[in-house]
């Protein structure tokens, strides 16, 4: 019964988790509505996520693994290199994506993370790719096609030029896993989080601190509003739930789980924002979710 209530529970996270994640682009397309750029509102996410992921990392460091593996000053630079690239790079190149494109495509496009990840050790580090994988993302990639042909139709180049910057952040995100496996097992994943997207907070304060003038940060109340949430719960929340569903469930059935994202994304979009839902949206969905649930299998048992 404590073994099935642990998975039970660990489902729930991982469901939770993935929910909450995916109301970012909600949250971000609605900020928009209020006349702000990208450059405002993924400063004022940052700034009150800033706290969080300090507190995140102060309370990682007193853990015994932490205290085991003190950090250096290689260490220091890979961490900030690592938070440039997979927290602040990627989440601004989302951001400005999200000007011009629908909620729907952009996390349909981000998840094809887990097979660009596949691309990339690829090329790499020469590991090869089975036939089964490569089939798998065909078709996770021909879903997002139908989906980007759709939306070009209705918005032009404007879905162009977003789909390009949201592909370039995926590419990002997918360079900071592949090169975070070894930080991780050293410095330990609550704190390389921490650390990392505490690095990418001060990067987003710094760039708008140079392209902006100090007025620009008075916007409407509601665009504050909206960056509480966004940093909350759809920032902090989405990564304390999912390191906590990994400790139940593993990584893998959790990464299945998170499956639901895009699902959750398409249905916020629709009921929130009202963005279309045709066969075609549909159907790339499908191919997506599909395409990344075949390439993503290990053949891991998390749970008997």
């Amino acid at each position: 019964m404590k073994r099935w209530s642990t998975h039970t529970g660990g489902i729930f996270l991982a469901l939770a988790g993935a929910t909450a994640f995916s109301g970012k682009a909600i949250i971000v397309k609605l900020s928009y509505r209020h006349g702000v750029d990208a450059v405002t509102v993924i400063m004022y996410r940052m700034l009150i996520a800033l706290p969080f992921f300090l507190a995140m990392s102060w309370w990682a460091s007193r853990r015994p693994h932490a205290l085991a593996n003190p950090l250096g000053r290689r260490d220091a630079w890979a961490i900030a290199g690592l938070g440039f690239l997979g927290y602040y790079l990627a989440s601004f190149l989302d951001f400005l994506g999200l000007q011009t494109i629908t909620a729907s495509l952009e996390r349909l496009i981000l998840y094809l993370n887990p097979t660009l990840v596949l691309l990339l050790s690829s090329l790499v580090y020469k590991h090869p790719i089975q036939a089964r994988r490569a089939w798998a993302m065909a078709i996770s990639y021909g879903g997002v096609c139908v989906v980007f042909a759709h939306e070009l139709n209705f918005s032009g180049t404007g879905a162009a030029i977003g789909s390009a910057f949201v592909l370039a952040s995926a590419l990002s995100y997918a360079l900071y896993l592949m090169f975070s496996g070894q930080m991780v097992k050293r410095v330990g994943a609550l704190r390389l989080v921490g650390l990392a997207s505490s690095v990418a907070c001060v990067c987003c304060l710094v760039q708008f601190a140079i392209l902006k003038p100090l007025s620009a940060m008075w916007v409407p109340t509601p665009v504050l509003w909206l960056a509480l949430l966004n940093a909350t719960a759809c920032t902090v929340a989405p990564v304390v739930l999912v390191m906590l569903a990994i400790e139940r469930i593993g990584a893998a059935l959790t990464s299945q789980v998170g499956m639901v994202g895009p699902m959750a994304t398409l249905a916020l979009g629709v009921l929130v924002l009202g963005e279309p839902l045709n066969m075609w949206i549909g159907l790339g969905t499908v191919l997506v979710l599909g395409g990344v649930y075949v390439a993503s299998q290990t053949g891991e048992k998390t749970w008997t």
